[in-house]
């Protein structure tokens, strides 16, 4: 009896061990890193960073933050696409720029195939930069979730950090002004 519970232990075991691994999703790139950027990250990004300020004129101070639901829901609606845009960045296969594209200011910024060739010989530096991204939207995500102003208003200022980071490492790490931002 011994013997044949055994064999069916084993017969289960090599039954499970021959099943092949489920199948791996095909990612389709239709955007570039530029696209996403452009269209998702900075237009996003722009909701949060101008939810919060200290407005000082000649009618005094104002504090601006979100006050209502939708407000709050506004800037939440931001982050999390923030957050989820440093997912897309990692995607396997995804090119800086389309063939031929060119930098906004190549005075200043690498040549997309430059920054392409930067990404792919560190892949570990652009992986460590996205989730860099991506802990501070979250972050972001966390105050709004409490509707904390001034937590926000920080996770905005490390929003912009994280952003400056990655733009530094690739997009224009020779510019002299750098030191003057």
């Amino acid at each position: 009896m011994k013997k044949l519970v055994c064999v069916v232990a084993l017969l289960a075991v090599s039954a499970c061990a021959a099943q092949p691994p489920p199948p791996q999703p095909e990612f389709r790139t239709v955007a570039t890193v530029k696209d996403i950027m452009d269209s998702m990250i900075d237009t996003n990004a722009d909701v949060p960073w101008a939810s919060v300020a200290t407005i000082i004129d000649a009618k005094g101070v104002e504090y601006k933050q979100p006050r209502t639901d939708a407000e709050w829901a506004e800037v939440k609606r931001s982050a999390v696409q923030i957050a989820e845009s440093t997912n897309l960045l990692l995607v396997p296969g995804r090119h800086v720029a389309k063939p031929g594209e060119q930098a906004a200011d190549p005075t200043v910024e690498l040549a997309p195939e430059e920054i392409e060739r930067l990404i792919n010989s560190d892949p570990a530096s652009w992986i460590t930069l996205a989730h860099g991204l991506h802990d501070e939207a979250a972050a972001a995500l966390q105050a709004i979730e409490v509707k904390d102003a001034k937590a926000l208003m920080s996770a905005g200022e490390n929003l912009d950090i994280a952003c400056e980071n990655c733009h530094l490492k690739y997009w224009y790490p020779n510019d002299p002004q750098v030191g003057q931002r």
